[in-house]
């Protein structure tokens, strides 16, 4: 498990990065480049959350049987109503230490399987839902060194099974949906203790399929959610239970939720000071019409290739469609610190399911939101190893992203089947970390990381950039730390500052004056990654909190 120490110096780290003999340097950084950090963490990294102390939770199902990470002092788990060993030595739970590269097993009462989550405005991770005797629970992760999960009993009103979760301007959690749920309840119970019916889920149900599971939430500008599934979205207002907009089904009707799995992202919200905010959403691949059915019966259809874009702000909004350079299904959409978007992990046929995809992708490909269509997508360097379902993505703070999971067999199973369970973590570095960058990039001096921040004040960050400064192409990123699961980042957010202005102080050091959003229904609060990026090279990021 020991590996050097990661040394979040700018020219230090990539000093590392280069010269480690203990991380596989698979490919050139033209077009990014793959590390792989852990042969084995002990568990299949099925959920992923990156925490405010540049620690990673990933869980699992306690279900799968034993897992390859045994409880620490004999430690056992006792659980008469597991439908896997009532008692169990193993974790089904882990903490990745990014500084360290090193993990620790982390303990689960009940059976999180399938579950979704967020982080709250005080950084603690409040995840929800599960199978079995988990689906009804509320469990609680705080970011401390010898810190382990906290279960709430009964915290949910309804079983939630593949669910979607987003925090509110008012430091709630939202759950839509989930299996047979069309529905959706808040935690904490401080407002409203009981669900909200939701007709659009059942309506967007295909019978026998679904295709409606792990919706795709996004807060709107207006503080309505955006809500996607299967093929077409609402805005809804969830304080009054009613559907305020329907957009239009995206052409060509084929489904992109679970389990004809698609991804999605709310592209960077930019002109933050305008009267009025214009957003966006991006649904990129998933399954045609039929595909999980037929996979069942052993055929496996070519995943979809395009992606559907629209401006969710527009009185009158309609889809338009681009091509993928791969098609995908069951891939993973990141927001990179400097707006663009990573594609990454999933299959080129079949669906998601128990063995049911084939032809891994190993190839990310970049998508560039302000380019022309036509010219936006930029395939990447891949990896060597097969990311199919149940596999993670989540952006860390250093600009990587950190690749774990895969586990499309009902248990652990390392040989005789098409895709053994995967338990190593990888780490995808854009080419924007490329040393070559080094005098472009930006090393943030202040504000120091967990500064608190106001909505709607200057802010002035102080950075030192030792090449030429191009003033116009240097701008502020803030980034929500997102939950990911099942292809989608839930509670995923950028927001683009720009710059007011800036200040060269001598000795390549520099002033940026931005202003901070002016709404939790901009930016809900709580903790943000701070990046400083100069001509699409992004800083570290620091970690602030608004409030």
């Amino acid at each position: 498990m020991s590996a050097p120490t990661f040394i979040f110096s700018i020219l230090l780290f990539q000093l590392l990065f280069a010269s480690q003999p203990c991380h596989r340097i698979l490919t050139s950084a033209a077009d990014g480049q793959w590390q792989l950090l852990q042969k084995s963490i002990g568990i299949a990294a099925m959920h992923m959350q990156l925490l405010r102390n540049d620690r990673v939770v990933m869980f699992d199902r306690t279900d799968f049987g034993p897992s390859n990470l045994p409880f620490p002092n004999g430690k056992c788990r006792n659980d008469p109503t597991d439908t896997a060993p009532k008692v169990d030595c193993t974790a089904h739970s882990a903490e990745y230490d990014v500084l360290t590269n090193k993990f620790r097993a982390l303990t689960v009462q009940t059976d999180v399987w399938c579950s979704s989550g967020a982080i709250m405005p005080d950084g603690n991770l409040v995840q929800t839902g599960g199978f079995n005797d988990g689906e009804r629970r509320v469990r609680v992760f705080t970011p401390c060194m010898t810190c382990d999960w906290q279960e709430i009993p009964n915290g949910l009103v309804a079983k939630r099974w593949y669910a979607s979760n987003h925090i509110l301007p008012d430091g709630r959690q939202i759950i839509v949906g989930g299996r047979r749920q069309f529905n959706y309840e808040f935690v904490p119970k401080n407002i409203a203790t009981n669900t909200f019916n939701l007709p659009f889920l059942s309506e967007t149900n295909d019978r026998g399929v679904e295709n409606n599971l792990y919706p795709f939430v996004f807060l709107n500008v207006d503080g309505n959610l955006f809500i996607f599934a299967n093929n077409r979205a609402i805005l809804l207002d969830y304080v009054t239970n009613k559907v305020v907009k329907t957009y239009p089904t995206i052409p060509g009707g084929d489904p992109r939720s679970y389990p004809s799995t698609g991804s999605a992202v709310l592209l960077p919200l930019n002109n933050l000071k305008a009267p009025a905010i214009q957003a966006e959403v991006l649904v990129c691949g998933g399954a045609p019409k039929g595909s999980y059915v037929q996979a069942l019966r052993g055929k496996f259809i070519g995943a979809l290739n395009t992606c559907a874009r629209i401006k969710i702000t527009d009185p009158n909004p309609q889809w338009v469609m681009e091509t993928m350079p791969l098609a995908r299904v069951m891939g993973d959409m990141v927001l990179l610190p400097n707006g663009n978007v990573l594609l990454i992990n999933g299959a080129g046929t079949g669906s998601a399911g128990w063995e049911l995809g084939r032809n891994p992708v190993l190839s990310p490909v970049l998508y560039r939101p302000d380019n022309k269509i036509g010219t936006r997508f930029e395939t990447q360097n891949p990896t060597t190893i097969p990311r199919m379902y149940h596999s993670t993505a989540a952006l860390l703070r250093d600009g990587r992203v950190l690749v774990g999971g895969s586990n499309p067999n009902t248990f652990y199973n390392f040989t005789g089947v098409l895709f053994p369970t995967e338990l190593s973590l990888e780490a995808f570095s854009p080419a924007y970390l490329d040393a070559q960058f080094s005098k472009l990039r930006p090393t943030i001096v202040a504000p120091k990381s967990s500064s608190g921040i106001k909505y709607g004040k200057k802010l002035t960050v102080q950075v030192v950039i030792r090449g030429k400064v191009a003033q116009n192409l240097v701008s502020v990123t803030m980034v929500a730390p997102a939950f990911n699961t099942h292809s989608f980042s839930m509670n995923q957010r950028l927001l683009d500052l720009r710059n007011d202005k800036i200040t060269a102080l001598g000795k390549s050091s520099y002033n940026i004056d931005v202003t901070t959003p002016r709404s939790g229904n901009l930016a809900p609060g709580g903790f943000y990654l701070l990046f400083v990026i100069h001509q699409g090279i992004p800083s570290q990021g620091i970690w602030v909190k608004l409030q």
